[in-house]
């Protein structure tokens, strides 16, 4: 008879059942998901105003995602090619000590995140929409990205969110890794996130 441990939550059988099966197998051993900024957790849009600051807008559901990822264990990362004060603002609010600015060779900066963390990179996620993107999106376990992203990227990404890139995609990301390792479904009856929380 099998066991009632195995039988997943059923929010986890919703976010999983358009996944394909060998994506939800890598997801399930995956220990760190690296993410770009700019057109990821972004749309990509960048707004100045009239003194030269640089806008940009986040969701708060890929807030709560990436929340949830950190609590469950695993690593998150935001490894960016540009440089200012918004983004290191958002990593803050959300817990994030792994932020990496102005890196033009993402790859490389997976390779030191594996060593640090003593982690192997079959077992990293990189999440891009970029030319910039594509070593590193090629040398992780688990590539992903977003359907607004240029066609030779998403070709190149094991596994394309159905959210555009700032509207929700990095929370389907993050949704899809947590149902696949079976940590998603502890949020619907946890209390962990009661009480103020940012987003």
């Amino acid at each position: 008879m099998k066991s009632t441990l195995s039988i997943p939550h059923p929010a986890e059988s919703l976010v999983l059942s358009k996944v394909p099966a060998h994506i939800r197998d890598i997801a399930a051993t995956i220990k760190l998901v690296a993410f770009d900024v700019d057109g990821v957790l972004t749309d990509g849009s960048l707004w100045y105003g009239e003194s030269g600051e640089v806008f940009k807008r986040f969701h708060a559901l890929d807030g709560h995602g990436l929340k949830m990822l950190q609590q469950s264990g695993v690593i998150v990362a935001l490894v960016t090619g540009r440089e200012g004060p918004v983004v290191p603002r958002r990593a803050a609010e959300l817990g994030i000590g792994e932020l990496y600015q102005n890196i033009r060779d993402k790859s490389q900066m997976l390779d030191e995140l594996a060593d640090r963390h003593g982690i192997g990179l079959e077992q990293m996620a990189f999440m891009g929409d970029d030319i910039i993107d594509l070593p590193a999106m090629h040398k992780s376990g688990l590539s992903i990205s977003v359907p607004n992203a240029p066609s030779y990227i998403t070709q190149a990404a094991q596994w394309v969110t159905s959210l555009p890139g700032g509207s929700g995609a990095v929370r389907e990301c993050c949704d899809m890794i947590l149902a696949s390792q079976g940590a998603l479904s502890q949020y619907f009856h946890s209390t962990r996130l009661t009480g103020p929380v940012i987003q």
